[in-house]
């Protein structure tokens, strides 16, 4: 992933460790530079498909799959209208605007102010679609303008294969990917989840569970998986970090350290679909263990373990209905971090809920509607207090909600330039009713929950 994706609002700020502990232990990001993959709707999907971006994604713009978007997906993105001469590129483009309620104290990053931001948030290419009869690939290198600095971004090459199973149509593959969820064909699990566009430039709490983007780009792996009668999804990988010098070429970040053994990562899904609407219901885990700043010695093991579920109401696609929801609950072992003095206890916890409903009209018109709500144990060496990302209270809760509407006027097969062309047009407004442990004050420098309020304004183009 580029050096500074999109961000998830109070979410999705990487392992609560205060930020000048950063490269001594499993630790959060800066609240400004925070770690999020991307999700989209490419035109060369639908280049090679010959089908309309609507016939696999939700409002004609990604990344919201239906059900024959899934099964895109888990086939290696190989489906074909059997005409040749289909090249498997598209780019991708991602600006916008960003207001918190109140300025920061410093600068929102590297080349911006304190308050209301312009930015060019990414610019990407893909090798996205069918590389030979059963071998796809969504691959991305991406352009960060907040960083000014080019890195590879999400890579799922896969290898798929039909075939029967107790009778039953099946399919069974192969990938090979840098993030755990990323594999995931559902919209549910932390790579793939709403928000799917964020501010780079406004805070996030102080920690999230490992598997909400503590590992993606910084690892590499591969999983194996099957998707039975077109009901059962089942998946299990194993990823270990890259080298310091393969991540610096890469352009990718080092924040995370070493990971002496293997990280598990494993998936269970049902999926009921008729046709009109359709229902999934999940499990999914991660264990893993990390060496902070790559120093041998003591490890903090973490224990990922969530539940998921969604529904839409597709209908005759004119209007939509999404639901999604997923909870995380994580077990810590912080014995390098104690070890190093940047934790004041050996073990911690974190849980994490989010959900959120989505409404699109004549696949161009969509209102989305999300709540977050993350919460932990108290540890003063993890979330110290601190101006704007601090916490007075030694505390990682933090909850809202997210409102976003949107027009994506593109996408459909009657669209201009289709399947050329893609646009998405939004606004949205994060709401804060805690943040890092409290309502009022959270930081101890006066700064209370609602200040970081955000508004997000942004333009998103794919072609």
């Amino acid at each position: 992933m580029a050096s500074k994706m999109l961000v998830r609002p109070g979410i999705q700020v990487f392992h609560g460790i205060s930020r000048s502990r950063s490269l001594q232990a499993l630790s959060a990001l800066t609240p400004f530079v925070l770690w999020v993959p991307t999700a989209h709707a490419l035109p060369s999907f639908a280049r090679q498909t010959g089908e309309e971006c609507a016939a696999c994604h939700v409002g004609g713009f990604g990344p919201q799959l239906t059900p024959h978007g899934s099964r895109f997906k888990l086939s290696g993105y190989t489906d074909t209208d059997g005409k040749g001469g289909k090249v498997p590129l598209s780019a991708m483009m991602v600006g916008s605007w960003t207001q918190t309620r109140k300025d920061l104290s410093e600068d929102a990053g590297p080349h911006d102010g304190p308050n209301d931001n312009a930015s060019l948030d990414q610019a990407a290419v893909f090798l996205a679609g069918r590389l030979s009869e059963k071998i796809g690939s969504f691959t991305q290198v991406t352009y960060s303008g907040v960083d000014e600095k080019l890195a590879l971004d999400n890579m799922d090459l896969r290898y798929a294969q039909p075939l029967t199973l107790a009778g039953k149509d099946s399919l069974v593959g192969v990938t090979v990917n840098n993030n755990p969820t990323v594999t995931d064909p559902f919209n549910t699990l932390p790579a793939w989840r709403f928000p799917y566009v964020s501010s780079e430039l406004a805070p996030g709490g102080a920690a999230s569970p490992l598997m909400v983007g503590g590992l993606g780009q910084q690892v590499m792996g591969a999983s194996v998986y099957a998707f039975w009668n077109d009901v059962l999804y089942a998946e299990l990988g194993g990823y270990h970090t890259l080298s310091h010098q393969s991540l610096r070429a890469l352009g990718a970040s080092d924040d995370l350290g070493n990971t002496p053994g293997l990280t598990d990562y494993w998936r269970l899904a049902y999926l009921n679909d008729q046709r009109k609407q359709n229902f999934t219901a999940g499990v999914f885990g991660l264990n893993s263990s990390v060496q902070p700043g790559r120093i041998d010695g003591p490890e903090n093991k973490y224990n990922d373990v969530g539940v998921d579920a969604s529904y839409q109401f597709l209908g005759t696609r004119q209007h939509i209905a999404s639901l999604y929801s997923s909870y995380i609950h994580e077990d810590q072992k912080l014995n390098a971090s104690f070890a190093n003095g940047d934790a004041a206890d050996r073990t911690g916890r974190l849980t994490e809920f989010v959900l959120n409903a989505s409404y699109y009209y004549d696949q161009t018109w969509g209102l989305t509607v999300g709540r977050f709500d993350t919460k932990g144990g108290r540890d003063a060496g993890l979330y110290a207090p601190g101006p704007d990302s601090g916490s007075r209270l030694a505390s990682p809760n933090t909850a809202g909600y997210i409102v976003q509407a949107d027009w994506s006027p593109w996408g459909k097969e009657d669209s201009w330039q289709a399947p050329w062309a893609n646009l998405r047009l939004g606004a949205q407004y994060v709401i804060y009713r805690r943040f890092n442990g409290a309502e009022d004050n959270y930081d101890g420098s006066g700064r209370n929950a609602s200040d970081n309020n955000t508004l997000f304004l942004f333009a998103w183009t794919s072609f």
